[in-house]
């Protein structure tokens, strides 16, 4: 009886300080502000939310620099700059990272998602703001420089096979941004946090409501300023990331026409279809907005189709009927998640 009474004696000064310690830093968790930090960057806005005694948006910028640096065609010193002009250069991880999961998602849709699509983007005046309305004989031209197959990684260097071949991460940087954010926060210990850029999103723990975080899916309103704040739905996300892609935003008229943003890499030539927006949510960001760029290639059918064979990705997809009425369709395992309440 007494050797067991020794025991528990031996230890119980252990267990004090387990208690008081795990008391202490629930405490701590409690009383720790939430900082948001908010700026520009890859020519939009970025809102980051996060738990932490210590601001951390110069080092938060340092590491969007980084990813500015590696995959931004309108930094002139960046890397993909440098491959797009044929100079000799090496890619960094971070390239090398994007580059795996664009040929990845390029292979799995079939190349409705393509990095290699840059000059086709181009030529219809986005990116580079042309503002040209090509002919076919120029779009039929362009395609001989389009394919995702037409490119590969040979170990740091990218190796084309015509070095007319460009690329344009655009539809994958945002996301990856928002990752790269959000490991950074997770490596100084903060398990609490939302980092948004340019409307694609990553979560982690809670809100500083103590709740999940509540992100809105914007209503596909023409707005090209992106002035409109009127939203669709709101959905919980915790410790995923979420992106969106459509064609309400970004488009331009010309002679009366309207072109989207989004250009199909098979025909050329920007999308018609009924399909609005597609918003995809994945553990990644980059896979998210890989794939929402994807659908958008896609249409609504289309889309429908794939996510047959790929139940790992859940979506909220906002498309027009017969009779030109929208519409909704979202994944089955979202439907508790979403709510048509604003958040105040």
């Amino acid at each position: 009886m007494s050797n067991t009474n020794n025991k528990w004696t031996w230890k119980l000064p252990f267990l004090v300080l387990l208690i008081v310690g795990t008391a202490f830093i629930i405490r701590k968790q409690s009383t720790t502000p939430y900082i948001k930090n908010s700026g520009m960057v890859f020519g939009t806005f970025y809102n980051i939310t996060y738990q932490s005694g210590t601001d951390l948006q110069k080092e938060i910028e340092e590491e969007l620099a980084k990813v500015d640096y590696s995959l931004s065609p309108f930094n002139e010193k960046s890397i993909i700059t440098a491959i797009n002009n044929n100079e000799e250069t090496e890619v960094n991880d971070m390239f090398t990272d994007v580059f795996q999961t664009a040929m990845q998602v390029s292979s799995e849709t079939g190349g409705d998602f393509d990095i290699t699509v840059s000059p086709l983007v181009n030529l219809w005046g986005f990116g580079f703001k042309h503002g040209l309305t090509p002919d076919s004989a120029k779009v039929d031209s362009l395609k001989e420089f389009v394919g995702y197959q037409k490119i590969k990684l040979v170990g740091k260097k990218v190796v084309k096979d015509d070095p007319r071949i460009m690329l344009d991460c655009s539809s994958i940087a945002k996301g990856y941004g928002v990752d790269v954010v959000g490991k950074f926060l997770e490596k100084k210990g903060i398990r609490n946090f939302m980092v948004e850029i340019g409307g694609e999103v990553v979560t982690k723990g809670i809100s500083p409501k103590k709740e999940a975080w509540r992100i809105g899916i914007s209503k596909p309103i023409e707005d090209s300023l992106a002035i409109s704040t009127e939203l669709q739905d709101i959905i919980t996300l915790t410790d995923e990331g979420m992106a969106t892609s459509g064609n309400y935003r970004n488009f331009y008229y010309k002679d009366g026409k309207r072109y989207a943003h989004t250009i199909d890499p098979h025909t050329g030539y920007p999308v018609q279809h009924s399909l609005l927006s597609a918003t995809v949510i994945s553990t990644s960001c980059t896979v998210a907005d890989a794939y929402a760029t994807s659908f958008m290639v896609m249409g609504y059918e289309k889309a429908l189709e794939f996510l047959k064979t790929h139940n790992n990705l859940s979506v909220f997809f906002i498309y027009s009927d017969e009779n030109g009425d929208t519409q909704v369709y979202y994944s089955p395992n979202l439907k508790n998640r979403l709510t048509n309440e604003k958040e105040e």
